[in-house]
């Protein structure tokens, strides 16, 4: 199981020095923490984002590993976004730094 740490440890490795997003993205962990992510900043504090994304940890590692279908995910409720336009605009962005967290 990836610990809260883990997983911010692969994300600002995946960000590097800006995460190419425009935004600032957050997920919401359901309990089990936060990943905020502004251009280079990761952190893993509660803070106010243009785009959060609650998801449970073992979802996130799913879907960050292509064993889940992010389309599946918001219509199952697994994923919910905070503005679904904006995540719409960011999809191909969001997928270029989730396909840096598995290399």
């Amino acid at each position: 199981m990836t610990t809260l740490q883990e997983l911010t440890d692969r994300m600002k490795t995946a960000v590097g020095t800006d995460s190419g997003l425009g935004k600032s993205l957050k997920f919401n962990l359901k309990g089990d923490g936060f990943v905020y992510i502004n251009g280079g900043e990761v952190s893993n504090e509660d803070k106010p984002a243009d785009l959060t994304l609650t998801i449970s940890m073992a979802d996130l590692v799913a879907l960050g590993e292509g064993r889940l279908d992010p389309m599946t995910a918001v219509l199952t409720g697994a994923l919910g976004l905070s503005d679904m336009g904006l995540a719409m605009n960011l999809q191909s962005k969001m997928t270029a730094l989730f396909s840096k967290l598995n290399g």
